[in-house]
């Protein structure tokens, strides 16, 4: 019998996409011209494994903190997937790899081949947030969009304000066949229930008064690609079984109009409030959530990949403040992972650019982090219980909270419960034991400036 490899490595030389081809001791035996073009230009990777190729890892993957493909499969039998940061040319990718078991006569693993395929997704930050991470919980999340952003799914993102729900929307737009079509965003919080329906169907000229041209709405701008519908939560009920009839059959009518029109587009939505509880409060369509969420993505919070924040600190300062090449000393980085991030990745973009406005030198230290942290913490924000911070951190905030008046304090104290709260004013009040009277006077009030 003759040695199958020749004849293997012919047939992935032939292959369209990168493959490698590498034995049981991660010995890199093969590389495609795919492969060659994309990861490795210049220096060939024959003979060298393919944790230190990849990641410049001195041990296999699941030894030094990742999923390795191979541990995984020789524990299955069977083919696995993964999402790796890899380095490449043009710096570090985000890239899917796909690994195979190669089987002798005696059905043993001896050979394994690895496809690889970079996601449409820039490490460095590509808005004032940024996609950039590499902890477990972050490209477990990544994988998801991976998986989903080719096919047509309807996709539900949830999680806290600040987590960049609209950077994912854009992943997953970038990542599916309706990449050279538009994003459009609907910002479903910023529109009243008199003005939802035109923005999103458009109207005819006539239709109302100050109708003096004919509108295309967002729905039909967003034809061929998809629309993104932010804070879902918050569209009037009245509005919910409109957009149940555009998911459901692809058409809509302007207001004003009795034509039926139809559109082609992919629904990402995204919302912090809890859906599902809303549906039970009678506040959201039940059917209109299983239409949303045909494949749900909880999105992490900051406190949840705390090793990604010296990551994100060190990218974000360098967008904020371009001119001054800044650096971050241990101790400010030190605390910034003991903080909470109630506000996540936004305010860690906040807090950089404070922190770079405060440092007249070129290194921020931690006192120009603690002063930033102090301008808009609350003593409910400064420490989570799942994230307790150290002495310095305590004794700052005591020393953030005895600068504030009581009128600041309660009015912190209120906005946080207002935003954790996913139900009715008046359960509000009732749990905080004031009037629903009273809520709404303390919110008008806060409301205005002093």
């Amino acid at each position: 019998m003759s040695h199958p490899l020749p004849e293997l490595i012919s047939y992935l030389e032939e292959l369209s996409e990168p493959h490698i081809l590498f034995d049981q001791e991660y010995r890199i035996i093969a590389a495609n011209a795919a492969y060659r073009r994309q990861f490795s230009q210049q220096v060939s990777v024959i003979g060298r494994t393919c944790y230190e190729v990849s990641h410049r890892f001195t041990a296999p993957c699941d030894q030094s903190g990742e999923v390795c493909p191979l541990a995984q499969a020789r524990l299955s039998g069977h083919r696995e997937r993964v999402l790796h940061l890899h380095h490449t040319p043009e710096g570090e990718s985000y890239v899917n790899i796909e690994l195979a078991p190669l089987r002798n006569e005696q059905g043993e693993q001896v050979y394994f081949v690895e496809k690889m395929e970079q996601l449409r997704i820039k490490k460095e930050p590509s808005s004032l947030q940024g996609i950039i991470g590499r902890s477990p919980i972050f490209l477990q999340t990544l994988e998801l969009v991976s998986r989903v952003g080719p096919s047509g799914a309807s996709v539900l993102l949830q999680g806290e304000s600040g987590t960049g729900k609209e950077l994912f929307a854009r992943a997953l737009h970038d990542a599916s066949s309706r990449a050279k079509g538009s994003l459009v965003v609907v910002e479903c919080a910023s529109l009243t229930e008199t003005l939802f329906e035109s923005e999103l169907f458009g109207h005819e000229r006539g239709a109302f008064t100050g109708a003096n041209a004919t509108k295309i709405g967002l729905v039909e701008s967003a034809s061929g690609g998809t629309l993104f519908l932010d804070e879902i939560g918050d569209i009037p009920l009245t509005m919910q079984v409109k957009l149940l009839r555009l998911l459901e059959s692809g058409t809509y009518r302007r207001v004003g109009s009795t034509e039926l029109r139809s559109t082609d587009v992919r629904i990402v939505s995204a919302t912090h409030r809890n859906l599902q509880a809303m549906v039970a409060n009678g506040l959201f369509r039940e059917d209109l959530y299983y239409r949303l969420s045909t494949f749900p993505i909880q999105l992490p919070s900051l406190r949840q990949r705390v090793d990604d924040i010296p990551l994100l600190a060190v990218a974000l300062l360098a967008r904020v403040s371009p001119q001054k090449k800044l650096r971050l000393s241990e101790p400010a980085l030190a605390c910034l992972s003991s903080y909470a991030f109630p506000g996540n990745v936004r305010e860690l973009r906040n807090i950089m650019e404070r922190a770079a406005l405060l440092s007249d030198g070129l290194v921020i230290e931690r006192i120009h982090i603690e002063r930033s942290i102090s301008t808009s913490a609350s003593i409910g924000k400064v420490n989570s219980p799942a994230q307790p911070a150290p002495p310095q951190t305590l004794s700052n905030a005591a020393h953030v909270v005895q600068s504030r008046s009581l009128k600041e304090i309660e009015r912190d104290e209120l906005l946080t419960q207002l935003k954790n709260h996913h139900g009715s004013r008046a359960e509000l009040a009732a749990r905080l034991g004031i009037s629903e009277r009273s809520l709404y006077r303390k919110l008008r009030a806060y409301e205005k400036p002093d």
